[in-house]
């Protein structure tokens, strides 16, 4: 599918509600187990997503619009999250993540970006070059992926308990 920002929206918007539904009021068994050491738990996976809504998506965004490639995006710290999620709990996180992430899409929304804009490039510290476009794209794929690493963290806490049939589930053997 060919990148449209409408479209592009229409998941980013979801994100905040899909994984209200899907996780508030979890007891922590749910939510702060995750695959094993170096591995994410959907709390985890939260705080970073709420990172990167201070941090990355409308700030590259602003920094590829000002058209300087003498310009380069601030790193972003995939592990923050440890540090700022300490003391929340998973509601405090998804309150914050959906507050954030409205007020994102409003400013998304507000720049009024034209097609002429998607081709205006920035400069990743470790990628290069890269288009308003991509970066775009990326933000709805980056949800997605979240998304579906959510589920399957939660789906391993079962592994065990699914006896035979475990052979018919593919999230269980990833």
């Amino acid at each position: 599918m060919e990148f449209n920002l409408q479209k592009a929206i229409l998941i980013l918007e979801r994100t905040p509600a899909v994984l209200d539904s899907l996780l508030r009021d979890l007891p922590k068994d749910w939510t702060h187990r995750n695959e094993g050491e170096n591995t994410w738990s959907p709390f985890d996976v939260v705080g970073h997503l709420l990172h990167g809504e201070k941090t990355d998506w409308i700030e590259r965004t602003n920094i590829i619009l000002q058209n300087d490639l003498n310009i380069s995006f601030t790193p972003f710290d995939r592990f923050a999250q440890f540090e700022d999620s300490k003391g929340k709990t998973m509601n405090n996180l998804l309150d914050e993540f959906s507050a954030l992430r409205n007020a994102n899409l409003k400013i998304l929304n507000d720049l009024d970006l034209s097609e002429r804009n998607f081709t205006l490039i920035g400069r990743h510290p470790n990628l290069g070059k890269v288009t308003l476009k991509q970066l775009l794209a990326s933000w709805v794929a980056h949800d997605l992926g979240h998304i579906a690493q959510i589920t399957r963290v939660m789906a391993k806490q079962y592994k065990n308990e699914v006896g035979p049939w475990k052979e018919y589930m593919s999230i269980l053997n990833k």
